[in-house]
């Protein structure tokens, strides 16, 4: 049974949401503060942490930068509504989409279903005799998800890494918004997400750590370019 946990010191809503995503076959287990929510996060028993970003004793944004420190479960931030800044730093942070409050319980099942769906294709693609992608001195090696740029380790998220695949397979070739996040995130392309842009800083950001040239192009409007060499 898939493990989620739920951190969240509204400990109605966490009933809610543990009864409604109990009905897809979840296994829910909620924690109200944000120290004993690290700790439980950090027992890797949990297949995706849904995450508030308003709790006692720890915020979920610190709570966030601590697990990645070493620990790359999937999280789905719960932010207030109109609260940008927090989505974004959760973003550059690691966490793997956002939602905001209060949301409609068919949304967060579809944002659940598509993480766990990015986790499972990982553990199909160990299964699998899928070749290296080598290219403009990064390696992406879809069987043990890791990444190399210039020979140097590239710790990515799960998201970060499947958009990082999808560019280097087409690479020298446009990919729009709108397929990156229909194939990746699982949604159509909406209308001030910056979910997207935000995982492909962090990408440029660690691959930036070993290269100082560019790797993925921006085509303003259209989508991104993953560049064959040097420009």
């Amino acid at each position: 049974m898939t493990a989620i946990l739920m951190i969240d010191d509204d400990v109605e809503l966490c009933q809610l949401v543990a009864d409604y995503l109990a009905m897809d076959g979840y296994q829910i287990d909620m924690v109200h503060d944000g120290v004993s929510g690290l700790s439980q996060a950090q027992t890797g028993h949990y297949q995706l942490v849904l995450l508030d970003v308003m709790l006692p004793g720890l915020d979920g944004l610190s709570l966030l930068k601590a697990l990645r420190h070493d620990n790359y479960c999937p999280v789905l931030m719960l932010t207030a509504r109109g609260d940008d800044i927090d989505r974004i730093i959760g973003l550059e942070l690691g966490a793997d989409d956002y939602l905001a409050k209060p949301f409609n319980p068919r949304e967060l099942q579809a944002r659940v279903k598509a993480i766990l769906r990015r986790v499972e294709l990982a553990h199909h693609d160990i299964n699998q005799t899928t070749p290296l992608l080598e290219v403009n001195q990064v390696t992406l090696n879809p069987r043990n998800r890791q990444v190399q740029c210039r020979q140097r380790d590239v710790s990515l998220t799960a998201t970060e890494f499947q958009l990082l695949e999808m560019l280097m397979r087409h690479a020298g070739q446009l990919v729009s918004k709108e397929q990156l996040s229909q194939q990746v995130l699982g949604r159509r392309l909406q209308l001030y997400d910056r979910s997207l842009d935000m995982h492909i800083s962090n990408i440029r950001k660690k691959l930036s750590q070993f290269a100082n040239d560019e790797k993925i192009q921006t085509l303003r409007g259209s989508g991104y370019l993953f560049l064959t060499g040097p420009v």
